[in-house]
């Protein structure tokens, strides 16, 4: 389990092509500081397992039904990626619960600079909107952030400096595509009401 508070922007070193899979080297000093190996990492929001740690680099093995439906499919080596070490019974829960379960891919419509922070507006699938509220949580490629707008599917947030400086929406641009995990207490108490009515 995650926070959404990315700890530190990373980059793929290596990516070795294999027939049911893909075996991608990222490079993250801090994430890999005290982890071993068989821990997870959430890489862009997807809960991956470090198979290799060395040198601060980890390796992991993505398997295709993961890059299917996610963005680490699109990377390429030098290519950033938000990283974050699992939750541990001291971590400050100054995100919101992520699962690192992607939900779906989304992708950036727009942004607008401010002289202060910048707006970006994301689109994510019509099936998920039911689980996203005005002022609620929802993670962008791992980040915990406030939904500011919501405008049918395309959802608007306003970002600011340290956001953009430590995290890939610093630099993600119109038509690239972001991990969408929708807020899980959302799917659960659907769940339940589903299971009620029943």
């Amino acid at each position: 389990m995650f926070t959404g508070i990315i700890e530190e922007l990373g980059r793929v070193t290596a990516i070795e092509t294999q027939p049911d899979a893909k075996r991608i080297t990222f490079e993250g000093a801090l994430v890999t500081s005290d982890v071993s190996r068989g821990d997870s990492i959430a890489v862009c929001g997807a809960c991956l397992t470090a198979v290799e740690i060395e040198n601060g680099k980890f390796t992991a093995d993505v398997m295709n039904e993961t890059l299917r439906l996610t963005n680490l499919g699109d990377l390429e080596v030098g290519d950033p990626v938000n990283l974050e070490r699992a939750m541990n019974a001291a971590t400050r829960f100054g995100g919101h619960m992520v699962l690192g379960h992607v939900d779906g891919v989304g992708t950036v419509v727009s942004r607008e600079p401010s002289d202060n922070w910048e707006w970006v507006r994301v689109s994510i699938a019509e099936e998920l909107t039911k689980y996203v509220v005005l002022k609620g949580s929802i993670t962008i490629d791992g980040i915990s952030l406030t939904v500011n707008e919501i405008n049918g599917n395309v959802l608007g947030f306003s970002l600011i400096p340290e956001t953009l400086r430590l995290t890939t929406l610093g630099t993600k641009q119109p038509n690239d595509r972001v991990n969408i995990e929708v807020d899980v207490m959302a799917k659960h108490i659907e769940r339940l009401l589903e299971a009620r009515n029943n």
